[in-house]
């Protein structure tokens, strides 16, 4: 074993840790060898999100001690940055295994370096937590999650004093701060528990108000109250407030799946807790069926991101992707507020570079701005912050099932998006057709885009280097063409460079250094590449359009983007 691996399993076997824990490393010490070797290898990065990592002992594990450091990290920091006042922080957390033990190891951890806390009762969704920390005039905040990991993951997502996740300069000087934390005997661990406030339901009605006030037809919903609606959880924190924010907007025919309703970090009815797996959506599909309902809906773990399953022309129950969930509720957003006489001369959208361009063609052709940032929900805050004086914000999104509606949140929330969506639902069939009509008609007026995401698992302690070694391959030769098109343009966001491939020119890319790559070809085709941030892969993404003349023309004209997604994939060799 390599020495220094070994030099911090001996740091914690002869450490201030606990006894099951030093029992846990001797038993991985004789029964699995190299279980322990990756547990010790590194130390787990606290990220620009925070962490995520699958839960056990070791410097690479999610754990008591690992959050500890971490908090000890977040709160010294907050303290230099909030020197006269009094600093405070909420807390939340999912439905996973420890989450609520890791939770309260976080409010000990602030409270013993007398940093207020408000730590919610029990289980909530990401969302409510971006909304207290703005209600409660909170310093700052953590949610204990993995979001869509599978059960043997837990992480610690950190957010500012504006209820978004930690952007420049705090995400860097956060992680510097963490990175000072060299032992445990540094953490406070415990003391002040009367620096802690358990909150709860009042701070619940306070949101569902607020995500009350964004409907645009609550005069539609009366008329379509009993449109039949079938949600899913996942076993997740959506129950708490999905069902309740339906019945605030007035719907009247929910039906819950309840075997997914009871939250569970085993998450026993599916392999990943996520709506974008179809498996994910199975049982519900199945009710949705049973029932003839009008829409399917789920929501992940941690309740931020949704996804929706609608009946096609035939009456087949098929599932939208997120960048479909997207166009429809970007487009539902402009267009009702314009047919309500609501919409403003300065409204604009946001979405991420990854996300369907098809947003950006339906924003222009309405005459409204939509800017693209980077990938994650933070960009789009610090979007909304950074314009908030000059421009009204009214959606962000991006493809991986998240959508932000309004202003009083600053991450995705799959809570106000299952109600707007429904109101989606219940504004078409008051017009006689569904939303799945509705996406074909967009694609007659816009074009139809078809999209799709490859995601290439490399784990493990050579993992890393094998994703370095695809992008460093793809950034100095990129594909001259691909699926019979020219590759015109080379977008490099870590040299925050546009490559014209034709002409050799460059220009500036006026958004921060990230590790992406997009390669897009003559007939607009956009493909990306990008290492992920929370998990062991790298995704590429891929973006193909043209033109449809009538509904009829949709499935000819979605195998031939299909085709072509096909034979640029195969000619990337991925």
């Amino acid at each position: 074993m390599d020495p220094k691996t070994q030099q911090k399993i001996d740091k914690w076997l002869n450490g201030n840790f606990d006894t099951q824990t030093k029992e846990e490393i001797q038993r991985l010490q004789s029964e699995n060898p190299a279980e322990l070797e990756d547990s010790f290898y590194r130390d787990l990065e606290f990220g620009t999100g925070g962490l995520r990592g699958l839960m056990g002992v070791g410097t690479n594990r999610i754990n008591k001690y690992t959050i500890g450091m971490a908090t000890q990290g977040f709160a010294n920091y907050m303290k230099k940055m909030f020197p006269d006042k009094e600093v405070k922080v909420a807390i939340i957390h999912d439905c996973r295994n420890n989450s609520r033990f890791f939770a309260e190891t976080t409010a000990d951890v602030f409270a013993a370096n007398h940093i207020k806390v408000y730590l919610f009762e029990a289980l909530r969704p990401t969302p409510e937590l971006s909304f207290a920390i703005r209600h409660l005039g909170c310093q700052g905040g953590v949610n204990c999650t993995a979001s869509h990991n599978p059960k043997e993951y837990n992480g610690y997502k950190a957010y500012w004093d504006d209820g978004g996740q930690l952007v420049p300069p705090h995400d860097k000087n956060v992680i510097a701060e963490v990175e000072k934390i060299q032992s445990i005997d540094e953490v406070q661990w415990a003391g002040y528990g009367t620096n802690i406030e358990i909150v709860g339901e009042e701070v619940d009605e306070v949101y569902l108000d607020m995500v009350k006030r964004l409907s645009i037809y609550p005069e539609i919903i009366e008329k379509q109250h009993d449109l039949r609606i079938v949600f899913t959880p996942i076993h997740g924190a959506g129950i708490t407030l999905v069902p309740k924010a339906l019945e605030k907007f007035g719907f009247t025919n929910v039906h819950i799946v309840e075997e997914q309703s009871t939250p569970d970090g085993n998450f026993p009815t599916v392999i990943y807790p996520n709506p974008e797996e179809s498996e994910a959506m199975s049982i519900g599909l199945k009710k949705a069926r049973e029932l003839d309902a009008d829409i399917l809906l789920g929501t992940d773990p941690d309740g931020d991101r949704v996804g929706i399953g609608v009946k096609d022309l035939e009456g087949n129950w098929v599932l939208l992707n997120g960048n479909q969930t997207a166009v429809l509720a970007f487009n539902y957003m402009i267009e009702a507020r314009k047919a309500k006489g609501i919409d403003r001369v300065n409204d604009m959208v946001v979405k991420t570079i990854v996300t369907t361009d098809m947003i950006d063609t339906i924003a222009a052709k309405n005459g409204i701005k939509c800017y693209n940032v980077l990938t994650g929900f933070k960009w789009i805050a610090e979007l909304i912050k950074e314009k908030e004086h000059d421009e009204n914000y009214i959606i962000g999104g991006e493809e991986s099932y998240g959508l932000l509606i309004g202003t009083e949140i600053r991450d995705k929330d799959a809570i106000s998006a299952v109600a707007i969506i429904c109101e989606m639902a219940a504004y078409e069939k008051d017009k006689g057709r569904s939303l799945y009509q509705k996406l074909l008609d967009l694609y007659v007026e816009y074009g139809c885009y078809q999209e799709s995401l490859i995601s290439i698992t490399k784990k493990g302690m050579d993992g890393n280097r094998q994703i370095a070694e695809m992008m460093e391959k793809f950034r100095n030769n990129p594909p001259q063409s691909l699926a019979g098109q020219k590759v015109v343009q080379l977008l490099d966001y870590d040299k925050q460079e546009n490559k014209n491939l034709l002409t050799g020119e460059t220009g500036p890319i006026h958004l921060p250094r990230s590790n992406v790559l997009q390669f897009i070809l003559e007939d607009g085709s956009k493909i990306s590449a990008r290492p992920s941030g929370t998990e062991p892969k790298i995704k590429f993404y891929f973006s193909v359009n043209e033109p449809m003349a009538d509904i009829q023309g949709y499935e000819k004209v979605n195998a031939s983007l299909a085709f072509k997604i096909e034979q640029i994939t195969k000619e990337l060799n991925l």
